[in-house]
């Protein structure tokens, strides 16, 4: 049995551990020049479907994205398997629609740029448009 265990240890191959502490997000929306800044829990909410009391629409990257598993990981707090679980229920039940997703963070910044209201997440250190607002950032 021990031999059979050191096979099977042997042949895993071995996986860097990923290290998520060092990168850091900013979450920016197209306010129409209002400053709006957000806590972690109401960006959290906004992208759970919760209202804010700002008319905002949510955007994300697809899943497996690496800036999707950063942002589920720091800022909702969630696997991707319990985020998918919980927007299957609530399609399911018909009260929330999940954010629309959008391939890169290019496309998320012309998305924003072009529709006032939605706001999303990218990697810290892109480079933001002057006409958008960096509504939360978290720490790098």
């Amino acid at each position: 049995m021990k031999k059979l265990l050191m096979y099977l240890l042997m042949l895993t191959p071995a996986t860097p551990a990923i290290s998520f502490a060092d990168d850091g997000l900013m979450v920016i929306a197209n306010t129409g020049g209002k400053e709006i800044t957000l806590t972690r829990e109401q960006v959290r909410n906004l992208f759970m479907g919760a209202s804010l009391g700002y008319d905002f629409n949510p955007v994300a990257l697809p899943p497996r994205n690496h800036v999707r598993s950063l942002f589920n990981a720091q800022v909702i707090g969630l696997t991707e398997s319990r985020i998918q679980s919980y927007w299957s229920q609530m399609k399911f039940t018909g009260r929330m629609k999940p954010p629309k997703e959008l391939n890169n963070p290019e496309a998320i910044l012309e998305f924003i740029s072009q529709n006032r209201g939605s706001v999303g997440y990218v990697p810290a250190g892109v480079e933001i448009p002057a006409s958008l607002t960096v509504v939360y950032a978290t720490d790098m």
